[in-house]
């Protein structure tokens, strides 16, 4: 799933170009999947607590292979805005069932395993699909038909093969009222989620600048021309962000989460020192760093909230969880979207870049003075 969300990335510029559209319809494409996602969590967020994980799973893996068939087809912006449309309302299906299943079948004798595969799928997903798009870019002319055709495929398979998996989740009553737009918390992580939003916060908001405006940058700024370069953005941050969730694993959620919010803090004031001096493989390292804390502020929040839950409460959480995750990652893209028009790429990155170094310091200190766990 998460490949399929950051496959799209590196074809943009290319379809700036063929399609013929402005930086600022870039983002508005980027953000139309983050609002769609956000309003489909809000509506379905919990339904798999009631009605099961295979039904929701299945229906989300069908409505992605539909999304992502329009998205290859697509010869013009309304193609392209529908399909992420129905993608982010895909997404909003499957992210909070997926993570919730995956806490379901957490072997017993491994407690707090689901949480770092719930950190480190999601990203080494968004890796590989950017890292495999940008590589058959640059050695394919066939290269949407490749990546696009190979992941309808793979997901129409995925809605028929989870129905082989054993349910994790009994159905039980309260389906209809589950459906009402709404955001919830349980109460028995309340004071963890709250206490570590600033972190999450931050940590989004890192991942949908680069997502966003990442690969523009890079060939923009930096002049690299080939997708594989421009799709390094992606890659890094999310590589560097799993294998960092992998080597935490051993330590507490509060240690995890202030390195978490100072990478974050540190590798994006690297990325604006590296703009300004021009220097690639400097903008490159520094998305390394950035990337560790982009991974670690979202690992060390689930290993603060997951264990405070019940069961038929899992879905829920992440639900509010990646309701509030999206909002940092779309929002501020929108915003920067608008002021691209306005100041340009290069000043939106900069002061878009400022604020996230600001933000991720103060979500570090706040941590770092708060309560303990």
């Amino acid at each position: 799933m998460m490949a399929g969300a950051s496959a799209p990335s590196p074809f943009y510029p290319s379809l700036q170009q063929e399609i013929g559209f402005s930086a600022a319809t870039l983002t508005s494409i980027f953000a139309v999947y983050t609002v769609a996602l956000l309003a489909s969590l809000l509506v379905t967020g919990s339904l798999s607590d009631h009605v099961g994980r295979r039904p929701v799973i299945s229906g989300g893996f069908a409505l992605m292979a539909v999304s992502l068939l329009l998205f290859w087809q697509a010869a013009d912006v309304t193609g392209l805005i529908m399909a992420r449309l129905l993608q982010g309302i895909a997404a909003g299906l499957l992210l909070s069932a997926l993570s919730a299943a995956v806490v379901d079948l957490e072997p017993k004798d491994r407690p707090g395993s689901a949480s770092v595969w719930n950190s480190v799928i999601p990203l080494s997903g968004l890796a590989m699909g950017a890292l495999v798009a940008g590589i058959l870019m640059d050695v394919t002319v066939m290269a949407e038909a490749d990546v696009f055709g190979t992941l309808v495929i793979a997901y129409a398979l995925f809605a028929a093969v989870i129905w082989v998996i054993p349910e994790t989740a009994p159905r039980h009553e309260g389906v209809w009222a589950s459906l009402r737009p709404r955001i919830g918390v349980p109460a028995t992580a309340a004071k963890a989620f709250w206490r570590s939003a600033p972190a999450v916060i931050a940590g989004w908001a890192t991942g949908g600048l680069y997502l966003s405006l990442g690969a523009p940058i890079v060939r923009h700024v930096f002049g690299a021309e080939d997708h594989l370069t421009q799709a390094g953005v992606i890659v890094l941050l999310c590589a560097s962000g799993a294998a960092a969730c992998y080597v935490a694993r051993g330590h507490s959620s509060r240690r995890v989460t202030l390195y978490g919010t100072s990478a974050l803090s540190i590798g994006t004031a690297l990325t604006l020192a590296a703009i300004a001096w021009q220097s690639l493989p400097a903008y490159l390292a520094a998305l390394v760093v950035a990337g560790t804390g982009f991974g670690t502020c979202f690992y060390g929040v689930l290993r603060s909230v997951v264990p405070a839950v019940r069961p038929d409460e899992r879905g829920e959480l992440f639900a509010s969880l990646f309701t509030l995750s999206y909002l940092a990652f779309g929002l501020p893209t929108l915003l920067a979207g608008m002021a691209v028009g306005t100041f340009g790429l290069t000043a939106t990155m900069l002061g878009y870049s400022t604020l996230i170094v600001l933000f991720s310091a103060s979500a570090g200190l706040l941590r770092k003075f708060g309560t303990r766990d």
